[in-house]
Formats: structure tokens, sequence, C-alpha cells
């Protein structure tokens, strides 16, 4: 399969955001903060190379440097 770390990375940062938005609109508006911390840690990760989420997906520890992104 191509480079399933980056699609589950990526599942999970939307789920987030969707998550925080969902909350913060129904529950209660600090929720919206979710979606900032999500937001602001994609755009680290973008300029960094390191993504938190990569240390506890399956996949993206057992799949080792993805020699694409190179």
């Amino acid at each position: 399969m191509v480079s399933t770390c980056h699609f589950q990375v990526r599942r999970l940062g939307g789920s987030v955001v969707l998550l925080g938005l969902l909350l913060g609109v129904f529950v209660d508006s600090w929720f919206l903060a979710i979606s900032a911390f999500a937001g602001v840690n994609l755009v680290q990760s973008s300029f960094t190379d390191f993504c938190p989420a990569e240390r506890f997906l399956p996949a993206c520890r057992s799949a080792g440097p993805d020699p694409a992104a190179d």
C-alpha cells in the first residue's frame, strides 16, 4: 500500500479538527481550541517534518522512513 502512515496521519488530523469544530458549535466555544491546536500542529509539521501522531500510530512505527519523502 502507498504510504499508509501519511493517510492515517491525515485522517487523524481531519478527525480532530472536525471533532473540535462540532464540540465548539454544539457544546462550548472553548472546544474550538482543539481545532486550533490541531491546525497549528499541522502547520508546524509541514515546516519541521516532525509529527507527534507518527509516534503512536501503528502503521507509522512499522513503516520506517518514507523513501518518497526525499
